[in-house]
């Protein structure tokens, strides 16, 4: 059910328009004004916000930057050409003039939920695929997900590493979630996708006349993420420029807009995330080190797919159950074969590629299963076998992790998985668990930490 925030001074406006959306079975909160809405919610929350454009106190307009990239309709008793213009320029997705007929507003609020609330609700709170956060087997994992509960308790700076698509936007919202500023606002920043022309301006905003082009005061993104988070992906892109006006931000808690004469304190939680070695590039001057050195305060280091490969398995069905949801598509399991193709993929697109293969395994499936062409993935060659009297040796006390590698290139986990998925077409579950050495109830246990289910045709291949 979306969720929408009205936003108006006026209380008999506020549940007039409350009664036209619940009728159409909407989900509505209320708020008096700009302030009681960033305070009494978590504005990342809703699907669609309706606001008055003049208010007591802050302006609609202001909202609008503040909740984005929430979709906000200005709905106003103050209707002009020019409050409409500045309004779609602030961000606004649609403007309706106060009064307006219930079925206009139905008609603006239906054609921004699907454009923008659900899609952007669903996008902000889905994980590559889901904004959800992953418990897999890993112990890397487990231990990343430790150390951002231990980062999102204080207010420092934080680092964010790892490979592109490995999640680092994800673990950012985790940390602003779990932190005291929770329901204040995340604005985020890809500096890569800035023109560099724009980015001091998207930053830190302007004056009126600063510039040609520049025909009103502009809020920047730090200010507007003043009292929560800013998150700026792609920092190692920021240019030298903005990185020495960012410099100063950070060491005094001070932003001055381009063409103003006085500086602006704000309270803002930075977060910053790279792919790339910023200790290497700070080395050939081609990052501040001085800049360096003051984000690298908490260091979080997302680990590449390929290096968990305990949870790809898992990882894939799981996605497959959110994904049809999302999609709402008929839900279908990895078939074994396809599990095995998933498990041996070097996916160096990580995270985000498997979600993408699996989303397109979804669409593209006629079965019961998805299979290995309805990913797009190549099939995998079959492996020779290992030596059984290493895997013999492992009883159902055996703990795998604890084991030492079968040989450089395949680790006893590796083994048991290419095994199973194999030998299981073949092999009835007692078969298997004589060939592997272990007791039914271990083959088992490792099925489910492993996310390799039976299927049922095998079952009954098997009775």
């Amino acid at each position: 059910m979306p969720l929408i925030l009205l936003v108006d001074d006026e209380p008999s406006q506020r549940q007039a328009l409350r009664r036209v959306l619940e009728a159409r079975d909407y989900k509505v909160a209320e708020a008096a004004g700009v302030q009681e809405a960033e305070t009494r919610y978590n504005l990342a929350e809703f699907d669609l916000i309706v606001t008055e454009l003049k208010l007591a106190g802050a302006s609609g307009a202001e909202l609008i930057r503040s909740a984005s990239p929430v979709p906000v309709i200005v709905m106003t008793n103050y209707a002009s050409l020019r409050s409409a213009v500045d309004s779609m320029k602030a961000g606004a997705v649609d403007y309706l003039a106060k009064p307006c007929s219930d079925d206009d507003l139905l008609n603006v609020v239906a054609t921004a939920l699907p454009r923008q609330g659900r899609a952007d609700n669903a996008d902000r709170q889905r994980s590559p695929a889901t904004r959800q956060f992953f418990q897999g087997q890993c112990p890397t994992l487990r231990k990343l997900d430790e150390q951002i509960q231990k980062v999102a308790r204080t207010d420092s700076t934080v680092l964010i590493q790892g490979e592109t698509g490995t999640g680092k936007e994800l673990t950012a919202r985790r940390v602003h979630t779990l932190s005291r500023r929770n329901g204040r606002p995340l604005v985020a920043l890809n500096c890569a996708a800035i023109p560099e022309s724009l980015i001091e301006s998207e930053l830190f905003g302007y004056e009126k006349g600063a510039f040609t082009g520049a025909t009103s005061n502009r809020m920047g993104l730090i200010e507007a993420a003043n009292g929560g988070t800013l998150f700026l992906d792609e920092i190692g892109e920021l240019p030298q420029s903005a990185q020495a006006r960012l410099l100063r931000f950070i060491q005094e808690g001070e932003i001055r807009q381009i063409g103003a004469v006085s500086s602006k304190t704000v309270d803002v939680r930075l977060i910053c995330a790279t792919h790339r070695d910023l200790s290497t590039l700070a080395g050939r001057n081609e990052f501040r080190q001085d800049l360096f050195y003051r984000i690298n305060v908490l260091s979080l280091t997302i680990p590449a797919l390929r290096e968990r490969s305990v949870d790809i398995a898992s990882m894939a069905q799981w996605f497959a159950e959110t994904l049809a949801a999302k999609l709402d598509v008929e839900h279908r399991p990895l078939s074994a074969n396809a599990i095995n193709a998933v498990i041996h993929h070097p996916w160096p697109g990580n995270v985000r590629e498997l979600e993408h293969a699996v989303e397109r395994g979804l669409v593209m499936a006629e079965g019961e299963h998805i299979e290995i062409h309805d990913m797009g993935l190549a099939p995998v060659a079959k492996a020779s076998e290992a030596p059984l009297s290493l895997i013999g040796s492992v009883t159902p006390e055996t703990d795998t992790e604890d084991m030492p590698a079968a040989d450089e290139e395949l680790s006893l986990e590796d083994y048991f998985m290419r095994f199973v998925l194999e030998h299981q077409d073949s092999m009835s579950e007692t078969q298997l668990a004589q060939k592997l050495g272990v007791s039914r109830k271990c083959l088992w246990e490792r099925r489910q930490r492993f996310g390799l289910p039976r299927s049922q045709q095998v079952k009954r291949s098997h009775r």
